[in-house]
């Protein structure tokens, strides 16, 4: 795994210089510990550059953080050029608390470049900014402004921030309940971090109720609602958007996926391919227009009784080469997107191509820093391929048993219970205390504490002891 890019090791530049101890107390990018791997920075400048401005403040955002990330890539004059497009709209929509997070910026990029008095202008420009609004720091402005600003900044760098940038609307919250960018800034993190339980919903409605005219928070409520099987509000949701969205083609991917999990892959298709236009090199998109057609061949298997012929084999092999293509071009543009080589797995074995799959594999299990629930969905899926395609139920256990080590709840966690539940079953005629055990562990995990303690009776009057591990 490549390094993780952090204020310090992201320059070798001397601290020694007198200015140093005044430029650590902005707040700004250089000094917010964004986690951006090295492997993500291309992926992350493409987002950033495709990204629709919808208003003025997010673009300064959004122009800061290209910023950054493209002195961490060295490319200091064009770090610049995105600091004075940055200026341009801040004097232009008056801005003068945002104008710090930028101001900041600039003092730093110039410290970088050894130009120690024009980074003194800008400390300067900063001080007299927090004179105005009383601050008791001389270049630190506390503000929710501020903390919304580094929410969006951690927001965008990927999943290694998200528990930060929620608490960064959530201070901003704390001063302005009905701000229509903090709500939404909350919404659209406690979306990415929600994986099961639905807890996102109440904030997405509160966003959409103060932020109506966003179409983005529209679909994502919508999406959230789809996951909580209420389709009916989730469908009007997505009608509402619709005539909204052809100014704002950065949402057409999420109306397409709405549309994929549906089953209409067609129509979902057709939402990729007009977002693709406008983002040619969008890592999403590939990766969703990936799963359309692993859909799509999922549908002519399952109308075909699994076994394609004809024409519907011509069908299924398209669909099958069209999905390695598109997930091959998402971990082209991002090769930590560990859900592309587990799909780009699947493909593989479609196809009879087992070294290949287990070279996808191998790379995902050999990754770090996941999210817990990713390492789940991993073990799960690799445990699959050691059952069905391996013949191996010993390493299919190995990793069933892996995964629900990971104690979180999860979709994939009940999907491992199940799988590891119906091996054990399988196997109680030649495999009996290991069985007993694993059912006892199974129940446990559910909560059945008095079945639990039934299976671990069992086997300790057939050996005398439980086995450890279990």
């Amino acid at each position: 795994m490549e390094q993780l890019l952090t204020p310090s090791n992201m320059s070798a530049n001397s601290h020694s210089s007198p200015i140093y101890d005044s430029l650590v107390e902005l707040r700004c990018h250089f000094t917010w510990r964004l986690v951006i791997e090295k492997d993500d920075m291309p992926d992350l400048e493409v987002r950033i550059s495709e990204t629709e401005f919808f208003d003025a403040s997010y673009s300064i955002g959004m122009y800061n953080l290209l910023a950054y990330v493209r002195h961490l890539k060295e490319q200091q004059e064009e770090a610049l050029q995105s600091l004075h497009e940055a200026e341009a709209l801040t004097q232009s929509e008056q801005l003068s608390r945002r104008s710090l997070v930028t101001w900041g910026n600039c003092a730093w990029l110039h410290y970088h470049r050894g130009s120690l008095s024009e980074a003194q202008i800008y400390l300067d420009k900063v001080e007299k900014v927090c004179k105005e609004f009383s601050s008791p720091f001389r270049y630190r402005l506390e503000c929710a402004e501020m903390d919304c600003e580094e929410g969006w900044a951690l927001l965008k760098c990927g999943t290694q921030n998200y528990t930060r940038a929620m608490a960064c609307f959530e201070k901003a919250l704390k001063v302005e309940p009905e701000n229509p960018e903090y709500n939404a800034g909350y919404a659209v993190v406690a979306y990415r971090l929600d994986h099961i339980d639905g807890t996102s919903l109440q904030h997405l409605r509160k966003a959409v109720s103060v932020k109506p005219e966003d179409p983005y928070l529209k679909v994502l409520l919508a999406l959230k609602l789809q996951d909580l099987h209420q389709l009916e509000e989730a469908e009007k949701h997505i009608k509402e958007t619709l005539p909204r969205i052809s100014s704002q083609p950065y949402v057409f991917g999420y109306v397409a996926k709405f549309y994929r999990r549906k089953g209409l892959v067609k129509e979902a298709l057709e939402y990729f391919e007009r977002a693709l236009q406008k983002q040619p090199c969008s890592t999403f998109l590939h990766f969703q227009i990936g799963l359309c057609h692993k859909k799509r061949l999922i549908q002519i298997k399952q109308a075909s009784n699994m076994q394609p012929r004809g024409e519907d084999r011509k069908r299924a092999d398209e669909s099958i080469h069209l999905a390695i293509r598109h997930f091959k071009k998402t971990l082209e543009l991002k090769p930590t997107y560990e859900l592309a080589y587990l799909n780009l797995a699947e493909m593989y074995l479609e196809i009879g191509q087992l070294k290949e799959a287990e070279d996808n594999f191998q790379k995902v299990l050999s990754m770090s820093n996941l999210q817990d629930h990713i390492q789940q969905e991993i073990h799960f899926r690799y445990g699959n391929f050691q059952q069905y395609y391996k013949k191996s139920e010993e390493a299919a256990i190995t990793h069933y048993l892996k995964g629900l080590k990971i104690e979180v709840t999860s979709y994939y966690r009940d999907k491992l219970l199940k799988a590891l539940e119906n091996l054990a079953e399988r196997r109680k005629e030649d495999h009996v205390l290991e069985s007993l055990s694993l059912l006892g562990l199974i129940y446990r995990l559910r909560g059945d504490t008095s079945e639990a303690m039934s299976c671990y009776e069992k086997a300790l009057r057939l050996t005398g002891a439980v086995t450890p591990e279990f």
